[in-house]
């Protein structure tokens, strides 16, 4: 079929109405239980009596299970079906989420922890299958664009509302409370709204299902011909990428597990007021997101816009904790600057993988990356619980590591060369 069989693009667009914000309110709740235990760790460490090292490990241990469904996951997806895995990992992880609020051992935490990772570890891929299906290339990387907003909008839900929980109640309370959302609505949307391709949804206009189904063909006859995974593996650029990845997960789940910690040392204040104040970076880091994805778009020097969120990111964590209880407002706001350095990098860094292998193994490729440098996810929290124990309590070590770890990340950047070209127009080249 050649281009210009291709029927016009419909001003129905149920897709983005109905898929989108689906996806984005079911990663939102995956995220909230994921990231939930950074409010935990002050109960945990008292009633279990382990170290903040140990209460790290806890948060971390997550990215471990994380690992095992990033490839399968995204494989059943696409030859079976991206709605009833999904939907049935959704069961699973709640199950996980709300049984992390009746254990009754350090032990038995860790392994309900690394079950849950495991739970959580297929959606992300899953449903980049399922946006895949829904949306042609050309309107791809905005719908990607759009559901990765997702992370600091959970953010922003979940620290008001995990430091209001503990306000009356305890950490067990709140693993449970969150949990339960998943069932309650998570679950219940997913199976009743989400569809795996135009064909299968009823709600979809047959002029919009026309444009997707020939839009997405036509890409699939030219698209390159498919090579063998063994390419992934043995791309040097991709093992860059998982580097520069690894790297940033560190500082960013070190910042994000750790700062609910943080701004309590400074404030000294109560988790109510520490959950309303801890949403504050996550407004900063949506506008990092969008601004940054915006500018590298124009400019196409993927490379540069990546190193510049991981500089403010790693001189403003650092400042932060120098400026401490001297100036607190202004280190809050480092935090926010901190903190939207530390996910503005997510735009720039994904368009520059998503040039770096044939579309054929692109799938692939991306799986790799966010599977083996989630891993950072372990090393941010566990090192910086670690680093805070070996300094009797300061937070200053933590901080130092976790940026040095994102400046890191900016520079090995520069070494992948995967920038697009760009006309004076701003147009891709």
């Amino acid at each position: 079929m050649a281009r210009a069989d291709i029927p016009e693009k419909p001003a129905a667009k149920a897709r983005w109405l109905r898929l989108i914000p689906l996806t984005i309110l079911v990663y939102i709740i995956s995220f909230m239980d994921r990231t939930n235990i950074g409010f935990a760790f002050d109960g945990i460490e008292k009633s279990m009596h382990i170290p903040a090292a140990g209460a790290g490990l806890a948060g971390g241990i997550f990215f471990i299970g994380y690992l095992f469904l990033q490839i399968p996951g995204g494989h059943l997806a696409e030859h079976w079906s991206a709605k009833k895995f999904v939907g049935i990992m959704i069961l699973v992880w709640g199950i996980m989420a709300v049984i992390s609020g009746f254990v009754q051992s350090y032990d038995q935490l860790l392994t309900v922890r690394f079950l849950l990772g495991v739970a959580e570890g297929g959606i992300w891929p899953a449903i980049l299958v399922m946006i895949g299906h829904w949306f042609p290339a050309e309107e791809r990387a905005q719908a990607f664009g759009v559901w990765i907003i997702n992370i600091p909008i959970a953010s922003i839900i979940t620290s008001p509302l995990s430091g209001w929980i503990l306000s009356f109640s305890d950490w067990r309370t709140l693993f449970v409370i969150e949990g339960i959302f998943p069932f309650l609505i998570a679950a219940p949307l997913w199976w009743w709204l989400a569809a795996d391709r135009p064909s299968d949804a009823r709600w979809v206009s047959p002029e919009e299902r026309d444009y997707i189904e020939a839009a997405i063909a036509e890409e699939q006859r030219n698209a390159p011909k498919a090579k063998g995974y063994r390419d992934v593996f043995k791309s040097a650029t991709v093992w860059k990428l998982v580097l520069v990845y690894f790297l940033i997960q560190i500082g960013f789940y070190g910042l994000n597990l750790w700062m609910p910690t943080l701004i309590q040392t400074l404030t000294q204040r109560g988790f109510a007021a520490v959950g309303l104040i801890a949403a504050l970076p996550y407004v900063a880091a949506g506008f990092g997101l969008w601004f940054n994805g915006w500018l590298a778009d124009r400019s196409g020097r993927y490379a540069w816009h990546v190193f510049a969120a991981m500089l403010v990111a790693s001189v403003s964590l650092v400042a932060s904790v120098l400026v401490g209880h001297a100036f607190l407002g202004v280190s809050i706001l480092l935090i926010c600057l901190a903190m939207g350095g530390a996910l503005a990098y997510d735009g720039p860094f994904w368009a520059a993988a998503s040039t770096t292998m044939p579309a054929a193994v692109l799938g692939g490729a991306l799986g790799l990356i966010n599977a083996l440098g989630n891993l950072g996810g372990f090393v941010g929290p566990y090192v910086g619980g670690y680093l805070q124990d070996a300094s009797g309590g300061s937070f200053l070590s933590t901080a130092v590591f976790l940026a040095a770890m994102l400046l890191l990340a900016g520079l090995v950047m520069f070494s992948v060369k995967a920038d697009r070209r760009v006309d004076r127009g701003g147009h891709r080249g």
